[in-house]
């Protein structure tokens, strides 16, 4: 089936090339990381996470997204979803090949990744974390490479697969509350010091995920004449509205959390990301904008999704723009607020604001430019065999 990937248009082939381009930049901005040191990137003694490992927090929730089609498609035999399952498992390889990519740029020299492997230590939460990515990564190659083979032969799946598809479930759960545990295990950081930090990422994971899918499923309604079909689109929006409001939910707790209970850990990382925390004569607030754009975009993509199921106008155009808003709302919020917020304002009350360098960008773009070819060369492997078992 691979070689379906070799048949397209120049829009195809040309958006492989830009792609390609994007990834050998990247690359040659990552061997000069290698060479020099952590030194090129933003980081340092206070700040040891930096776009690296904010990019494959969110990550994460985008891999996690895609159990909003598995589970009601083989669990509860929700058919509409038929055609979208498939792409939620190609979804979720390209974005956990993105995390361990980010891992491997955060990390510095890749060999060190060995170190869990050699010399595990089941008491961290990074080595579960290892677990559950490879283990999760693992499953959907499986289970999407199976089910698209009996696709292909217009046969049912042979029923060990379904096996790890149910396995597929807890584990897509899992990856995303352990990357949580990482951050909630911390005790010296306030901001993350939450209970409802897991619940938070999972709400956010079922409105990120399905919302990149959607706006693939519009491009390739554009491009490759493949329709999801409007019920699976409608049910799909209803989910990612839902859990889009959980999540402003959960926001709106942290507020509640560090301000009625007067924690000052807690409110002084919620005022430097929402209205600049003033520190020795100084006010530090480079990531207001960014939070303030994410609200707005939060309640904007919510307001269209409103209208249409009021209106009852379902568009592509409508579509595309309430899951883009969605989508960029939580990239603020969990790929750079989240992480950041509990960083820059160290448990001794001393900032230290962070500014990603170019050589930081370029080798995260890069990933990104990986991750999107891999899943527009699955995409057109699956929607190729779609067609042909429709002709």
């Amino acid at each position: 089936m691979i070689e379906k990937a070799l048949k397209g248009t120049p829009i195809y082939w040309g958006w492989l090339a830009l792609l390609l381009a994007l990834m050998v930049l990247g690359a040659a901005c990552y061997i000069r990381q290698f060479l020099f040191g952590m030194a090129l990137t933003g980081m340092g003694r206070d700040l040891s996470w930096g776009l690296y490992i904010s990019q494959f927090t969110f990550l994460v929730g985008v891999a996690a997204g895609g159990l909003m089609l598995v589970l009601p498609f083989y669990i509860h035999d929700y058919k509409v979803f038929g055609r979208l399952t498939i792409l939620g498992e190609f979804l979720a390889i390209s974005a956990i090949v993105m995390c361990l990519m980010f891992v491997m740029a955060d990390i510095g020299q890749p060999i060190r990744a060995l170190n869990m492997i050699l010399h595990p230590t089941p008491n961290s939460m990074l080595f579960w974390d290892m677990v559950v990515l490879v283990g999760y990564l693992t499953l959907n190659i499986i289970c999407g490479w199976v089910i698209l083979t009996a696709e292909k032969k217009e046969v049912k799946p042979p029923k060990w697969g379904y096996f790890f598809v149910s396995v597929s479930i807890p584990f897509a759960v899992s990856i995303h509350t352990v990357t949580a545990m990482l951050y909630c295990g911390l005790p010296s950081r306030h901001f993350w010091l939450s209970a409802i930090t897991a619940p938070r990422f999972l709400a956010s994971a079922f409105a990120a995920g399905p919302s990149l899918i959607l706006i693939f499923c519009a491009i390739m309604k554009k491009f490759a004449h493949f329709d999801a079909g409007k019920e699976a689109v409608n049910k799909l929006i209803t989910i990612i509205m839902y859990a889009a409001i959980i999540n402003a939910f959960f926001v709106c707790m942290e507020f509640f959390v560090g301000y009625y209970s007067n924690v000052p850990g807690h409110m002084h990382s919620l005022e430097y990301l929402f209205f600049g925390l003033e520190h020795d004569g100084h006010v530090y607030n480079n990531l207001v904008p960014i939070m303030w754009t994410s609200v707005i975009m939060c309640f904007a993509g919510l307001a269209v999704f409103a209208y249409m199921k009021l209106a009852k106008a379902q568009t592509d155009t409508l579509v595309v723009l309430g899951c883009a808003l969605t989508f960029l709302s939580l990239f603020l919020d969990k790929g750079l607020g989240f992480v950041l917020g509990g960083l820059v304002v160290n448990p001794l009350n001393q900032i230290t604001e962070y500014y990603p360098t170019l050589n930081e960008i370029f080798v995260s773009t890069g990933i990104w430019a990986t991750g999107f070819f891999l899943v527009t060369v699955l995409y057109k492997i699956a929607v190729a065999v779609e067609h042909e078992v429709e002709a």
